[in-house]
């Protein structure tokens, strides 16, 4: 019994730490222009962006307790936009860096990704990125935030654990596209709504606040990022 479940940890480890082929060239271009279908058009876009959001408000959960922070819970509206509350002092290069998280992480998350498939880890992509919903889930403090989530992780695990190699690598690379591409427009938004007077308590607005330097600075930073992010996340998918 002993050795048959060594056995099963030794093939459970190899699975997650190993390599899988890479996908056809036709597979990677496909899952571009899935993910582009998704966040072009405005009425796909509403629906979608909840899981944007779900990687803006966990990169503010993430940051805030790797800075040391005390995160009190993470919500989720319809209207895609969320909200997350630590504990801290209410200044410092912590609270800096938790308000910077939101806007820079969908794409930074995209380019994680991008290396990680580059490299053919597919599984543990999956995996990884199936923990940290889980993790998230923890925190979640209203009904649609949990759903959310929960539908999320879900399409993860099933895909993990029950899909072929071919589905999980479609899968896996319509994700990271899909956080790549999803994250470039959310800062132009924010923009197009701070020229109209609106947001004024947004992520870039706090920022100014707190380091006495320009709101559009923190904004050109959002842009840099994410655009960055896809130049590079995008080379490493076409590449591999």
């Amino acid at each position: 019994m002993d050795s048959l479940a060594a056995t099963s940890l030794t093939g459970l480890w190899d699975r997650l730490t190993g390599t899988q082929p890479d996908p056809a060239l036709w597979v990677v271009i496909a899952t571009l222009a899935a993910a582009l279908a998704v966040v072009s058009p405005h009425p796909l876009w509403r629906i979608s962006r909840n899981a944007i959001t779900i990687a803006h408000e966990g990169g503010h959960g993430l940051v805030a307790l790797l800075t040391g922070r005390q995160l009190t819970g993470i919500r989720l509206h319809s209207d895609t936009s969320g909200l997350t509350v630590s504990r801290g002092k209410p200044y410092g290069l912590g609270m800096i860096l938790t308000a910077a998280a939101g806007y820079t992480a969908p794409s930074l998350l995209g380019l994680g990704g991008a290396a990680l498939l580059a490299a053919g880890r597919i599984t543990l992509l999956l995996w990884v990125a199936t923990a940290l919903l889980v993790a998230m889930l923890v925190m979640i403090r209203n009904a649609y935030g949990v759903l959310t989530v929960v539908l999320a992780g879900g399409a993860f695990l099933l895909v993990s654990w029950l899909a072929g190699a071919q589905v999980q690598a479609a899968f896996a690379y319509a994700v990271v596209w899909f956080l790549l591409l999803g994250g470039v427009r959310p800062p132009f938004e924010l923009q197009m709504k701070r020229s109209r007077g609106g947001a004024g308590d947004s992520d870039a607005d706090q920022l100014s606040r707190l380091t006495h330097v320009p709101a559009g600075l923190w904004l050109f930073l959002f842009h840099a990022v994410t655009l960055c992010s896809l130049i590079g996340g995008g080379g490493w998918l076409l590449e591999a």
